[in-house]
């Protein structure tokens, strides 16, 4: 499961952390449902303006999906595990003059990724410009012309969708229409693989270059152009990994954010959302807490949020019911297992592609059917950080993506033993032989507990599917167009999954925020 950045993400808050934007805010108090990525980044933003802010979480641990589990002595991250473009994290600290280093020590990881292919083929992915160069001439040279010319495109697409547009949330339709001549410029209809091949020859160069857009939800098939900005973001910035696993980035967080006065409430879900005409009043939980708030942004799943927490509204009935007729992304399966030995041959980040693509991407987003072939994405953490499992021994975790339970009628109790085995049997047939036999502890994780443990609509993984139409104006919105102090913050939302861009879904959600409780404070 991947950091990348998505396009269009925010930059609309304010300097804050400043003495004088502190007074602005005196008094007031906000709450954040749900500890993800998001929901932590936007309770920072708050904070560090001085507004006092609860984060209240469902689960016994704060992440969301970047959820971690200790077993046998190894440490398993739920995912994402790909921190690209650290400079959105590193800035959560500098609000108030603090460092990301107190709390989080990020490691570089290179190569980027291996891709591997059936009849035995590898390519390392990397940002040094000889050695990627030097893979693309050994499947085709031709290649290596029209790679600069992808990366000048990916390079466009960056600045125009990703910094030009960067500074404002789209609330309303005109601010799309405002976009629409640089959307036209970039081809913006095209999908990622379309606009791939339109400079790459070599299919497995093509599958390369385009499969990113799986890691956030997307198909690379039909998933707009506009996300080969994707390649920029992991050549300019690079790949990097927090050490102690993704779980002590959120963990860094989470001091970060009581160190500024903050308050966490875990293992408490919230129920319901009261309202009083047009605005949130009240968040109440399972245990019976009930607390008055000025603002409330909701990290939560969308559909869950409106159907649910909302659902006693007509505003949550109405706005439920659209998104019902949404598409929403694959869910995922995953194996975590741990190994007795090392293998410092297997990269920290392996994709194994199957003899398919194309056929197996239909077969996930539009035929919902269980394929006999599998794309493996293999996590190999401790290449990098010995940490995360006991000496001498591995931790991995091997993620497939599958249709959500929308598409998928199974029962996935019965089916995932049996699955679980085709997976590892691929990775013992392509990397490791005796994979069965090394095995120390392993477990899988179904869409079903996605469904169950983080309430996502269908068993989804990342939410919406991240097409042109369900994109920057067609997603959710940062404010909700009806309830005037609810807010939305996440991978739902503006622009999209990924940590940098949940990340910067909480800057465009705060610099609202922000500017809305600073007006109430004036009244």
């Amino acid at each position: 499961m991947s950091g990348d950045t998505l396009p269009f993400t925010q930059s609309v808050a304010p300097s804050i952390g400043q003495a004088g934007d502190v007074e602005a805010y005196a008094g007031q108090r906000a709450c954040v449902v749900g500890a993800g990525f998001g929901g932590l980044a936007l309770a920072i933003r708050l904070q560090s303006a001085g507004i006092a802010t609860t984060v209240v979480e469902a689960r016994d641990k704060p992440g969301g999906r970047a959820y971690f589990w200790e077993r046998d002595g190894f440490t398993f991250d739920a995912g994402p595990t790909v921190i690209t473009d650290p400079a959105c994290l590193r800035e959560l600290w500098s609000l108030t003059r603090h460092k990301m280093e107190e709390d989080v020590e990020l490691m570089k990881v290179m190569p980027f990724y291996r891709l591997n292919w059936p009849d035995g083929t590898s390519f390392e992915y990397s940002n040094d410009e000889d050695s990627l160069n030097a893979e693309i001439a050994k499947l085709d040279p031709v290649d290596v012309a029209g790679y600069q010319r992808f990366l000048e495109y990916s390079e466009g697409v960056y600045l125009d969708g990703y910094v030009k547009y960067g500074q404002a949330p789209f609330l309303d339709f005109r601010s799309m229409l405002k976009a629409a001549p640089t959307l036209a410029k970039r081809q913006a209809w095209r999908s990622v693989y379309s606009i791939v091949s339109s400079f790459i020859e070599n299919e497995k160069l093509r599958e390369a270059l385009s499969f990113h857009t799986l890691l956030v939800g997307g198909n690379p098939m039909t998933t707009s152009a506009i996300y080969a900005l994707i390649h920029k973001l992991e050549t300019q910035g690079g790949v990097w990994w927090a050490r102690g696993g993704t779980n002590r980035l959120v963990a860094g967080m989470v001091r970060h954010f009581e160190r500024l006065g903050g308050t966490m409430r875990m293992g408490d879900p919230v129920t319901r959302l009261h309202t009083m005409g047009s605005r949130v009043t009240e968040v109440e939980t399972q245990s019976g807490w009930r607390e008055r708030f000025d603002a409330v942004a909701s990290n939560a799943d969308i559909m869950h949020t409106y159907r649910d927490l909302l659902g006693t509204t007509k505003r949550g009935r109405d706005y439920s019911a659209k998104l019902a007729k949404k598409r929403f992304s694959p869910s995922l399966f995953v194996v975590h297992f741990g190994l007795e030995g090392t293998w410092p041959g297997i990269p920290h980040h392996t994709v194994l592609f199957g003899p398919r693509y194309q056929g197996l991407l239909e077969d996930i987003y539009d035929h919902g059917v269980l394929p006999a072939d599998l794309a493996i994405y293999l996590h190999h953490p401790t290449v990098t950080d010995p940490s995360m499992a006991p000496k001498g021994k591995s931790t991995f975790y091997a993620l497939v993506p599958v249709a959500h339970l929308g598409k998928l009628a199974v029962d996935w109790d019965q089916i995932a033993p049996m699955l679980e085995k085709r997976v590892l049997d691929e990775v013992g047939r392509r990397l490791i032989p005796d994979i069965h036999d090394r095995i120390v502890t392993k477990f899988s994780y179904a869409p079903k507990d996605f469904a169950m443990d983080l309430n996502a609509h269908l068993g989804s993984a990342f939410s919406l599917e991240p097409t042109l139409m369900q994109s920057a104006y067609f997603r959710g919105h940062n404010r909700d167009d009806v309830i005037e102090n609810f807010y939305l913050v996440g991978a739902g939302t503006h622009p999209g999954a990924g940590i940098p861009g949940v990340v910067g879904s909480a800057k465009a959600t705060a610099g609202l925020m922000l500017k809305d409780l600073a007006a109430k404070g004036q009244a």
